[in-house]
């Protein structure tokens, strides 16, 4: 498979068509995903990379891909039960896998305080990987390292991903998910 990137060129890769926009430094990644297939792939490379206690949180419009891709995590952590946004239970614990995923959604969330409230703590400092949906809402209370992934929609099918490390260990995550993903 080929992955085409904005400069013109084309290289083998692991994801099929997968357009690659420049990087404007070390510590972002700029991809477009061209169906849901893809985007769970993205997600189980980086599940496949992650480690006891990251946190991951995802910012995007509705039918953005977040679930998408929370579902390719899953898969790359070897979670093999079905896994739906928990628009309203707020949290769900998925085990099974070679870590714990936490699957949160804080869209009904009011606040940061609500957030602390529900339990966000536990979570954050669990044994799991921690992966947030509406993360925007609640950025006050994150660890200032994570893994911020923003989701666009580019047209019916394809979506933007902007993935940006924050902190030395999400940067190396980074780059691992890069040699990862795209050879």
């Amino acid at each position: 498979m080929e992955i085409e990137t904005r400069f013109g060129w084309r290289e083998n890769g692991f994801l099929g068509n997968v357009i690659v926009s420049p990087v404007s430094n070390d510590h972002t990644l700029d991809i477009i995903s061209h169906s849901a297939a893809q985007t769970q792939r993205l997600g189980a490379r980086l599940g496949e990379l992650a480690r006891a206690g990251d946190v991951f949180c995802l910012e995007g419009e509705l039918s953005s891909g977040k679930t998408c891709f929370t579902q390719g995590l899953g898969r790359g952590l070897g979670v093999l039960e079905s896994i739906h946004s928990p628009t309203f239970i707020l949290a769900n614990e998925h085990r099974g896998g070679r870590l714990p995923l936490y699957h949160i959604d804080v869209y009904r969330v009011r606040g940061a305080d609500e957030a602390i409230g529900i339990g966000l703590d536990d979570y954050l400092s669990g044994d799991g990987v921690c992966v947030i949906e509406w993360a925007e809402k609640i950025r006050a209370v994150l660890p200032p390292e994570r893994l911020w992934i923003k989701f666009r929609h580019v047209d019916a099918n394809k979506r933007g991903i902007f993935i940006e490390a924050c902190g030395a260990s999400y940067q190396a995550l980074l780059d691992q998910f890069r040699v990862s993903a795209f050879g």
